[in-house]
């Protein structure tokens, strides 16, 4: 079978060195056009350095992008963590057609911050698909999900790298035998009972002090490591990591009830609190709630996000 890897990252390095170690015919790696003073993609850096051709269109909405699909002659490409939109005829140009990984179980959590959101929300369940991609975003029939619990103190971090990363790659590798059997499922999505969520970015990580410990803990979790929830102090934007939530906690909320060696400790709208033991201050790297405010003089009573 003519395999098409269309990815980038580690998700998709990994997935190529699953399909190499197996034997299976790698015809052409499809990803991201390079970024000047950035190092090259791990996907992109694999293939060279097994001598397979590197493709890197900046669009696939054009008439070359599609010739050079279907130049391939592939019998199915395997889509791997692919952020650029690509329109149907190209998924459609390889005989078996194109699958995709989405890390969320599908219809829920369609769109760009698939993993941010499930957390953020409070939830206990995630999960991945692996789909038929179509014209719309996410919304292709599923050919296979799998799901995880999100523990109560997981991380964006703990759930991509420890779950649904290496579950990923092993649900695209069933895929693929299940596409070889051709007893791959297209289970068309109930839309109605899904969501679609945009990014989960800035906007969306600025702390709230008036919500409640659990919410904003759930916030700080969901953005960790990437986009890092921030507040503000002083007028001065600050990022918070590593953290965690705490109990009966009095003062207004937003306010710093005790700094010590563990952290800043900071009081939520409701009864509760959160302990911030890492930080990003602007401009600079991370270092401890602790460092961060013998630097800075904070003390009792300096209230946050003003």
């Amino acid at each position: 079978m003519r395999i098409v890897v269309h990815g980038q990252q580690t998700f998709g390095k990994a997935v190529l060195e699953r399909l190499l170690e197996r034997g299976e015919n790698i015809v052409a790696i499809c990803t991201a056009p390079d970024k000047e003073g950035k190092p090259l993609d791990p996907l992109k850096q694999l293939a060279l350095e097994k001598g397979l051709p590197v493709h890197q269109p900046a669009s696939w909405k054009t008439p070359e992008s599609l010739e050079l699909m279907q130049s391939f002659e592939a019998d199915i490409c395997i889509m791997a963590y692919v952020l650029l939109l690509v329109p149907e005829s190209v998924l459609d140009a390889p005989r078996l057609g194109s699958f995709q990984y989405h890390p969320s179980l599908l219809p829920m959590h369609r769109g760009p911050s698939s993993i941010n959101w499930p957390i953020a929300m409070g939830a206990t369940r995630t999960g991945l698909t692996i789909f038929w991609p179509n014209a719309g975003l996410d919304e292709g029939p599923i050919l296979m999900q799998k799901e995880c619990d999100i523990g109560p103190d997981d991380t964006l971090g703990d759930v991509y790298f420890n779950k649904l990363f290496p579950m990923g790659v092993d649900a695209m590798i069933e895929s693929l035998d299940l596409v070889k059997a051709g007893t791959a499922p297209k289970q068309a999505q109930n839309l109605d009972e899904g969501s679609y969520e945009s990014w989960f970015g800035k906007a969306q990580v600025e702390i709230d002090w008036s919500k409640s410990a659990q919410d904003i803990y759930n916030t700080i979790r969901a953005a960790n490591p990437q986009p890092g929830a921030w507040s503000t102090v002083d007028g001065v934007s600050v990022q918070i990591y590593d953290a965690r939530k705490t109990e009966s906690v009095n003062g207004e909320a937003g306010t710093v009830a005790e700094v010590s060696d563990a952290g800043i400790l900071v009081s939520a709208g409701d009864d509760g609190g959160i302990l911030i033991s890492r930080v990003r201050p602007a401009g600079e790297g991370k270092i401890s709630a602790a460092e961060y405010a013998a630097s800075n003089g904070l003390e009792t009573g300096v209230k946050l996000g003003t």
